[in-house]
């Protein structure tokens, strides 16, 4: 059974193409020409990029079932990523699993942030020894871990299925044996010492929960996204613990909500009286805090 599409006519790849697009767009959905081109190439197994030079293609009920299943899921609410069960980031692929956040582009300025940090440091080739905290996927780490061809990262999570995910991925990237899984909470289980600390934690209000989109509260973790009150406790925890863990001139490198650059610059200043560098995405939001401890 082809499933929702079996009383669309479609003969061959531009049509199905065509026919998902256009569900997509009646259904409203924010990227429907680019979820539709993805689900479509990755049934036939080749790059979102290259479908137009299949579009002569004959599509076969195999195909067309799966893509329908795909389709289906997907006007159900459920995002991309998590229908084929994986995510690019920084040309990566990661798989994804209940227990993880879908690793977005937005988070590759803390990536682009912590190479040039490194940079600026002793370079890409030294021998880094970091952390990551509240790895999920492991996307972040094992981006840093293809950069940084010496370095060693230790990658924290207080779930042991996001772990299990993240060492699946650090072996699909061939950067496993440099890659050292910790279950704990934030920097509880850590000694140290660090190079350098990278973390996407959960910062959004817990009050602002309810109104994210069904998409977000349906299919992410609650432990990755709600950050307390204020949004700030997990920034509390480790900002205030950094400094134990770190060594001299080393850096503490966070993603942010696009409204609490300054908030993180006052309890910075408050908790450890240093002061933070802002980088901004690519839509000019500020995205990630530095801060260097002496």
């Amino acid at each position: 059974m082809s499933g929702l599409l079996e009383k669309f006519e479609v003969k061959n790849v531009q049509a199905l193409y065509r026919v998902v697009r256009s569900l997509f767009r009646d259904a409203e959905l924010p990227e429907a020409d680019l979820d539709a081109r993805v689900l479509v190439a990755e049934a036939l197994e080749i790059e979102p990029r290259n479908l137009i030079l299949q579009y002569d293609q004959e599509v076969s009920p195999e195909t067309l079932a799966v893509v329908s299943r795909w389709v289906e899921q997907r006007l159900e609410g459920k995002p991309v990523g998590r229908v084929l069960g994986k995510r690019e980031f920084w040309g990566l692929e990661f798989s994804l699993s209940p227990a993880t956040l879908e690793p977005r582009p937005d988070t590759e300025t803390l990536v682009e942030a912590t190479l040039a940090f490194c940079q600026a440091h002793g370079g890409f080739d030294k021998p880094w020894v970091f952390a990551d905290i509240g790895t999920g996927t492991g996307a972040i780490a094992i981006a840093l871990l293809t950069e940084l061809p010496n370095a060693t990262c230790v990658a924290v999570d207080i779930s042991e299925e996001a772990l299990e995910t993240a060492r699946e991925n650090a072996a699909k990237n061939k950067v496993l044996e440099r890659f050292i899984p910790v279950r704990g909470s934030y920097l509880d289980a850590l000694s140290g010492p660090f190079d350098f600390i990278v973390s996407n934690p959960p910062y959004i209000r817990s009050a602002v929960i309810e109104g994210l989109s069904h998409e977000v509260k349906q299919h992410d973790p609650m432990l990755a996204l709600d950050g307390g009150v204020d949004g700030l406790s997990a920034y509390k925890e480790l900002i205030g613990g950094a400094k134990r863990v770190l060594k001299g001139n080393s850096g503490l490198l966070m993603e942010i909500g696009f409204d609490q650059a300054e908030e993180l610059s006052k309890l910075t200043k408050e908790l450890v009286g240093l002061g933070v560098c802002c980088k901004h995405d690519l839509a000019g939001q500020p995205r990630v805090t530095v801060v260097v401890f002496p």
